[in-house]
């Protein structure tokens, strides 16, 4: 239980609010359970719950919310890190799929039709959207990519990518990788 009263999964009630709102509150709330905790495990566990949460309460149906971070110090290859939802994918070839392109070209990928990118890797041929997000650390360096896939075309939009790309900015300033 946290210092004030509440508990750590009070952080995964974000019903009742509107987009925006429910992503500024998934931000705050990485924020405060990172809070003292470098751990990137730990960090992106809870951050692929929070992401998980907040999506389903708005309610958009993803079918994959999580992280592949790079397998080596050569940033050749991602491998599956944390997540919510079905078995992935294990890895992902640098400048390969969304996320290995996401990470190639250090951008994020706002993909309103999986089917219409080239290279596409489908994890789960369900999934008919996705958006990726590069994670800079200070340096330069990508450390990985958060990722989240959708059973609806169109499931992500600009206030979508404007938020979680603060999400992974947070996570690049305090994660250990």
């Amino acid at each position: 239980m946290g210092s004030d009263g509440t508990h750590h999964a009070d952080y995964t009630k974000f019903d009742g609010l509107a987009r925006e709102e429910t992503l500024e509150m998934l931000v705050s709330s990485y924020l405060a359970l990172a809070e003292g905790q470098d751990n990137w495990v730990c960090n992106l566990a809870n951050a692929s719950s929070l992401i998980w949460h907040a999506y389903r309460s708005l309610p958009v149906d993803i079918n994959w919310a999580g992280f592949y971070v790079s397998k080596d110090s050569t940033g050749s290859e991602l491998i599956l890190g944390p997540f919510q939802g079905k078995v992935a994918c294990q890895e992902i070839k640098f400048g390969v799929g969304v996320c290995g392109t996401a990470m190639k070209m250090r951008e994020t990928q706002l993909v309103p039709n999986v089917n219409e990118f080239p290279g596409h890797i489908a994890c789960d041929g369900e999934t008919k959207s996705e958006i990726v997000v590069p994670i800079i650390g200070s340096s330069g360096q990508c450390h990985g990519v958060l990722d989240i896939d959708c059973l609806d075309y169109d499931g992500f939009t600009k206030v979508d990518q404007i938020y979680l790309e603060k999400l992974a900015y947070a996570i690049s300033q305090t994660c250990k990788f």
